[in-house]
């Protein structure tokens, strides 16, 4: 039931630009802040796009949801901008 795109680590790669773990997991960060905006629970969030399981490892579970959350947000505001300058220049 987890996900179904690459390995992920506890906390995504902090960088001022987009990095090759974001573009591997660009679809997880859309679905995290999808379930962000539908008012899901971090933990089902987390059971479902990770595969852990928040009430052996409620800790660790948090940081992964959060630390990648944070990291979805920072696409949505700045990390985006690469993707639009790189797909202009391919025009």
């Amino acid at each position: 039931m987890g996900q179904s795109t690459a390995a992920f680590l506890e906390k995504p790669p902090s960088s001022d630009s987009l990095t090759t773990y974001d573009r591997e997991h660009m679809k997880l960060y859309m679905r995290l802040l999808d379930a962000e905006r539908d008012g899901a629970d971090w933990r089902e969030a987390v059971h479902v796009l990770f595969g852990l399981d928040p009430e052996r490892e409620p800790e660790r579970c948090r940081v992964v949801h959060d630390s990648h959350l944070a990291r979805a947000h920072w696409m949505t505001e700045y990390g985006y901008r690469e993707l639009v300058r790189e797909s202009q220049r391919k025009s």
